[in-house]
């Protein structure tokens, strides 16, 4: 069964990317390039899963994932961090808010595919 994912994502080359690792795994996939578009469609499209960068221009990552956190009617999304902040303080923030799996850039492709594969057997 097809799932919806949602990445956000101001960086081309990782959107690029991780749209067709998702494509290829037989997803739907929408993409939003910041975190405001972002937080639109995750409110919008309803995704299974978003892959949730945490430094973007109008609102960073963590703003979004409180956002949804904060809805009854999407908290229940499963969101997997993807970010460049790798310290363990920023994990434990992203995991403090209510992320459902964290993981730093420059990450495996491998890797990242057993997360999403892992995060959607949970919904």
């Amino acid at each position: 069964m097809k799932k919806r994912i949602l990445i956000v994502d101001d960086e081309p080359n990782i959107v690029i990317s991780l749209e067709f690792l998702m494509m290829r795994e037989g997803h739907e996939v929408r993409v939003a390039r910041d975190g405001e578009a972002g937080l639109a469609a995750v409110r919008t499209h309803r995704p299974d899963l978003v892959v949730l960068d945490v430094m973007m221009p109008k609102l960073d990552g963590f703003a979004v994932l409180e956002a949804v956190r904060s809805d009854p009617g999407l908290a229940g999304t499963r969101i997997l961090m993807l970010t460049a902040k790798g310290r363990e303080s920023e994990q434990n923030k992203g995991l403090a808010l209510g992320a459902d799996a964290y993981m730093s850039k420059p990450f495996s492709t491998r890797d990242l595919v057993d997360k999403v594969k892992e995060l959607l057997d949970r919904t």
